[in-house]
C-alpha cells in the first residue's frame, strides 16, 4: 500500500507550556481596497530578520531579541512602519498604501521589469560563478553531518487538548512548543537522530555516506513512517535549475530560466559576517506552478550564496502539504569557499490549506563540520553494501550522543525523547496505535503473526461467484531473515477452496542469498500481464471482475509449485534462478485450452502439464529499500527498472507436454523534465522457441475493469490478441497541472493532465496455430495495435479519469473504440 495513507491518517487523527520568544508577530497585510498583499516584504525594523506574506497576505515572524517596530514594503507600495505596542502581537491588520512615484507600474499585480532590474545582473552573475563555489571545486572531500528528523502534530488548541481521544494522554500536552516559522503550536510524535561521515569524488561523481549513530523515538519500527522519513532525505543543491520534492519538480530561484518564472527585488545590502552581501527578494509570477516566494544574500565578490530563506507557494499544484520552508546557511571555508554548513526543511502536511487546519509538520536539520579536501580515498570506500547493518550504531549510550552531537538538544527536545517512550506504555495509544498500522499496512498483528491482506478478503468472478479469502504471514520484525506466507479461499460458484502456500529464508545476510518456495491452487487470470514471474502468491487484479466490463469467463485453474534461489551480488543488482512445475485447465465451461497432441490433429488435450527452469536478472539503479529483511519495502522515489527472464521448458521430465525457449525483457525509465511533469517509458519484448499451446502463450493483456491498471490496453478484451513473439511499447506524460494552471477558471482546480500512448507488435508462428484446439480464434497484432488516451488527474485530490481510444483494428469483432477508466490514490 502507498505510504502515504499512513501519512494521511496521522492527519485525520490530527483533525500546555509554549516557548516564548522574545519577539512574535503574526498579522494580514492589506491595501486600501480592503485586497491581501501577497508577497509583502516583513522585517523588524533594524534587523536583517524578515520573512515574506503569503498569497493571502498572511505572514508570522518572531526572533529571539526585543524589537518595537515592524516595516512592510512591497512592489508598488509605500513602504509602512508599524509599531509594536507588545512584544506577542497576534492578528494585526496593515494596511499599506500605493506609492505616488509608481502610479505608471502594474502595482496590482506586483511583477517586475524584466529589463532595468540590478537585482537580475547579480542574478547573472551568480550563475557565472556556481560552478566555482561549493564542493564542485575540489577532486574529493569529506566531512562530518549531523541530522535530526522531527514530526509534530501542530495547531494544538484547547478544545483539541480536550479531546477524548487524548484521555489518559494528557501528559503529553506538557511538551508543546511554537513553530518559528508558522507561530503555530505543536506536539513532537517522533525524533531520528543520526551521524555520518561523508566522502564524495567529484571525478566519479560518486558520493558515500557512513552512519556512525543513529537514535530513534516515537514510532521507531513503523516502516511506512519511516519510509516517508528517508522521502525527506532527498538531497537538493539550490544552485541546480530544478529542486526535487515529493516527487515534483520545483523551479529553484537561482535557475537560469527563473527570471521567466519569477519576480526579483534588490531589496538591501549590508554585511554578513565579514562579507558585504546583496538581499535579494524573490516570488513567483504566476498561480499554481511549482515555485517558492522568499529572499537571499549573496556575496559581492564571489557571488556565492551567503543565505537562502524560502517557502512553497501556497497555491503551488501539491496536496496534503500547506508549506515547505527551506533554510540555508553558508560559512567560508579557505579564506573564499562557501559551504553549506547549515539546511533546515520543514513540510506542513494538512489535509487541505485553510489557515486553521491541523496537520503534522516534518522537519529535518542537518548540519555539515570538519571539511577536508582533496584526500583521495580508495574506489571501494563508495561501494554500496547490499545489505549491511551494525546493530552498534542503533545501541549508542547517552554519553555518546553528548559528545558528538553537533549541537546540544534543549530542554524541551530532551523531555520530548522521554515522553515519547512513556507514551508508548500507555494502552490507549497503543490501541490508536494499532488501529493506524492496521489501515497503512493492511494487516492485523497478534503476536508474532500477521492476518492479512485485509483488502483482499472479499472477490468475485464469474467462476467463482462471490470469493472470501483468510491469510497471513510470520513477523517477528521489520528485518526478519525468514518468513511464511499462507492463504485459503473459497468460491461460492464454483464450491471449491483454494491455497497458496510460500516460505522465504534469508541464508546469507550480506549477499541477500535467499531460499524460497511455495505451492498455489487458484483460479485466476493468466495473461494479465506480459512479463511474468513465478510469484507463488501473486494473483492479478484482473482475477477478479467485481468492477468488469463485458463478460469474462476465461479464467484458468492453475496448481503452480517452485522453488528459487537468489543472489544480490551489486546494489540493485539481482539474480535469480529456480524450477517450477504447474498444471493449467479451464475453470470456465465457455472457455478451453485445448491442444491437439498429433500432427494429425485428431487426439484433443485439455489440460497443460508443464515443468520449467528459469533464470531471472533485475537491476533497479537508484532504487531506495528500508529494512534489512527477507522482505524489504520500497522508498518512494523513481528509479529505472530493468528486468530479463529467461525460461527454459522440458517435455517428459515430471510427465511435462512441451520443450520449448522463451525470452522477455522489461524496461521502465522514468523521466521528469523540469517543470514539465513526469513521462514514464515502458519497452517490453518477447520470444518464445517451440511448440506451445494457449496456456504458455504470451496473452496481450487488456483491461476488462474500470479501473486503469499499468501495462494493459484499456480497450483490449482478454485473449483478443495471443502471440509467441511481440514487442510493446508505452508512454505516458503527466504534466503536474502545468497547462491547467494558464486557464484562469481552472486554476483553483488543480487538475492534472496525462496523455499517453501505447502500441504492440506481434505475431504467431504455424506450428503453435495447428496447435490450437481451443475454439478461440488465433489473431495477432502483426500490423501492429495501437491505442491512446488522455486524462485528468487529481480531482478532489484522489481521483484520476482516463479516456481511452482505439487507434486500429477498429472492425474486430466486439472491438471497444473507446473507454473510461478511473484510479484512486493518495500523491503530493
Amino acid at each position: 500500500m502507498n505510504k502515504y495513507y499512513f501519512i494521511l491518517l496521522l492527519l485525520i487523527f490530527g483533525a500546555g507550556t509554549t516557548v516564548i520568544a522574545q519577539t512574535k508577530v503574526s498579522g494580514l497585510v492589506l491595501d486600501n481596497t480592503n485586497q491581501p498583499v501577497p508577497f509583502a516584504n516583513v522585517v523588524f525594523k533594524d534587523s536583517n530578520e524578515g520573512t515574506m506574506s503569503n498569497e493571502d497576505g498572511r505572514f508570522y515572524i518572531e526572533s529571539e531579541k526585543e524589537y518595537n517596530a515592524i516595516i512592510i514594503t512591497s512592489v508598488g507600495y509605500s513602504d509602512k512602519v508599524v509599531v509594536l505596542p507588545q512584544a506577542i502581537n497576534y492578528n494585526f491588520k496593515v494596511v499599506v498604501s500605493a506609492a505616488e512615484a509608481l502610479k505608471e507600474v502594474t502595482i496590482f499585480t506586483g511583477k517586475t521589469s524584466k529589463k532595468n532590474n540590478p537585482a537580475l545582473d547579480i542574478l547573472r552573475k551568480i550563475w557565472e560563478h556556481k560552478r566555482k563555489n561549493g564542493l564542485s571545486q575540489f577532486d574529493y572531500y569529506q566531512m562530518e553531518k549531523y541530522e535530526k528528523v522531527e514530526f509534530d502534530m501542530n495547531t494544538i488548541d484547547s478544545a483539541f487538548m480536550k479531546s477524548k481521544l487524548f484521555k489518559g494522554m494528557e501528559f503529553i500536552f506538557k511538551h508543546m512548543d511554537t513553530s518559528k516559522v508558522t507561530g503555530k503550536t505543536y506536539l513532537p510524535i517522533f525524533i531520528n537522530e543520526s551521524l555520518y561521515d561523508v566522502y564524495g569524488n567529484n571525478k566519479t561523481n560518486k558520493v558515500k555516506e557512513k552512519v556512525k549513530a543513529n537514535k530513534n523515538s516515537g514510532f521507531s519500527d513503523n516502516q511506512q513512517i519511516l519510509s516517508f522519513v528517508k522521502d525527506l532525505y532527498s538531497n537538493y543543491d539550490i544552485y541546480n535549475n530544478h529542486l526535487t520534492f515529493f516527487d515534483k519538480s520545483f523551479t529553484s530561484p537561482l535557475s537560469k530560466t527563473g527570471i521567466d518564472t519569477y519576480n526579483y527585488v534588490l531589496r538591501d545590502s549590508a554585511f554578513v559576517g565579514k562579507k558585504w552581501c546583496y538581499n535579494i527578494l524573490f516570488y513567483p509570477r504566476r498561480k499554481n506552478e511549482l515555485t517558492f516566494k522568499g529572499d537571499f544574500w549573496v556575496t559581492d565578490t564571489t557571488y556565492a550564496i551567503k543565505k537562502i530563506n524560502m517557502a512553497v507557494t501556497k497555491s503551488a499544484n501539491i496536496n496534503w502539504v500547506k508549506d515547505i520552508y527551506i533554510e540555508q546557511e553558508f560559512e567560508v571555508q579557505n579564506d573564499s569557499v562557501f559551504l553549506l554548513t547549515r539546511d533546515y526543511m520543514m513540510s506542513d502536511f494538512a489535509l487541505n490549506k485553510k489557515e486553521e487546519s491541523k496537520g503534522m509538520y516534518g522537519k529535518r536539520t542537518t548540519l555539515y563540520q570538519n571539511h577536508l579536501f582533496n584526500v583521495e580515498k580508495p574506489a571501494s570506500l563508495y561501494k554500496d553494501e547490499v545489505n549491511y547493518i551494525d546493530n552498534e550504531v542503533y545501541n549508542r549510550s547517552e554519553a555518546y550522543w553528548d559528545d558528538n552531537r553537533f549541537e546540544n538538544l534543549n530542554k524541551d527536545e530532551k523531555g520530548v525523547y522521554k515522553m515519547l517512550d512513556t507514551l508508548q506504555t500507555v494502552n490507549k495509544f497503543k490501541r490508536l496505535y494499532n488501529l493506524v498500522s492496521i489501515l497503512g499496512s493492511g494487516y492485523i498483528q497478534s503476536g508474532h503473526f500477521d492476518y492479512g491482506p485485509i483488502f483482499s478478503t472479499f472477490g468475485f468472478n464469474t467462476v467463482e461467484g462471490l470469493r472470501l479469502r483468510v491469510g497471513g504471514r510470520t513477523y517477528f520484525g521489520p528485518n526478519d531473515a525468514w518468513r511464511l506466507q499462507g492463504y485459503t479461499a473459497y468460491g461460492f460458484g464454483d464450491d471449491k477452496f483454494k491455497y497458496g502456500i510460500s516460505g522465504k529464508w534469508m541464508v546469507d545476510k550480506k549477499k541477500r542469498i535467499i531460499l524460497s518456495g511455495g505451492n498455489r491452487r487458484d483460479v485466476e487470470q493468466i495473461g494479465a500481464s506480459l512479463t511474468s514471474t513465478n510469484d507463488v502468491l501473486g494473483r492479478s487484479f484482473a482475477s477478479s471482475s467485481l468492477f468488469s466490463t463485458g463478460s469474462n469467463g476465461k479464467l484458468t485453474n492453475i496448481n503452480l509449485s517452485n522453488v528459487a534461489v537468489e543472489i544480490e551480488p551489486i546494489k540493485n543488482l539481482t539474480f535469480q534462478t529456480g524450477f517450477s512445475y504447474r498444471t493449467l485447465e479451464s475453470a470456465s465451461d465457455t472457455f478451453s485450452l485445448d491442444y491437439y497432441t498429433d500432427d494429425t490433429r485428431t487426439t484433443v488435450e485439455d489440460a497443460v502439464k508443464q515443468s520449467e527452469v528459469n533464470l531471472q536478472i533485475q537491476f533497479t539503479p537508484n532504487r531506495k529499500t528500508i529494512g534489512y529483511g527477507v522482505e524489504r519495502s520500497d522508498v518512494d522515489s523513481p528509479y529505472s527498472h530493468f528486468f530479463v527472464n529467461y525460461n527454459h521448458g522440458f517435455k517428459g521430465l515430471l510427465d511435462s507436454d512441451f520443450k520449448y525457449d522463451k525470452v522477455q525483457l522489461y524496461y521502465k525509465q522514468p523521466i521528469i523534465i523540469g517543470p514539465l511533469g513526469r513521462t514514464n517509458l515502458i519497452v517490453e519484448l518477447g520470444k518464445t522457441f517451440g511448440k506451445i499451446p494457449l496456456g504458455l502463450m504470451n496473452v496481450i493483456p487488456g483491461n476488462q475493469t474500470y479501473f486503469t491498471i499499468e501495462n494493459t490496453f484499456s480497450n483490449l478484451n482478454f485473449y483478443e490478441f495471443v502471440t509467441d513473439q511481440y514487442a510493446t511499447f508505452q508512454w505516458n506524460h503527466n504534466f503536474g497541472g502545468r497547462l491547467f494552471s494558464r486557464i484562469p477558471f481552472m486554476r483553483k482546480l488543480n487538475w492534472r493532465e496525462i496523455i499517453g500512448v501505447r502500441s504492440v507488435f506481434g505475431s504467431i508462428s504455424d506450428q503453435n496455430r495447428a496447435l490450437n484446439a481451443s475454439g478461440l480464434v488465433y489473431n495477432a497484432p502483426e500490423k501492429g495495435y495501437w491505442e491512446y488516451s488522455a486524462g485528468i488527474g487529481n480531482i478532489f485530490k484522489v481521483l484520476r479519469i482516463d479516456f481511452a481510444w482505439r487507434g486500429n483494428y477498429l472492425n474486430a469483432p466486439d472491438a471497444q473504440k473507446f473507454s473510461v477508466k478511473g484510479s484512486f490514490g493518495f500523491y503530493f
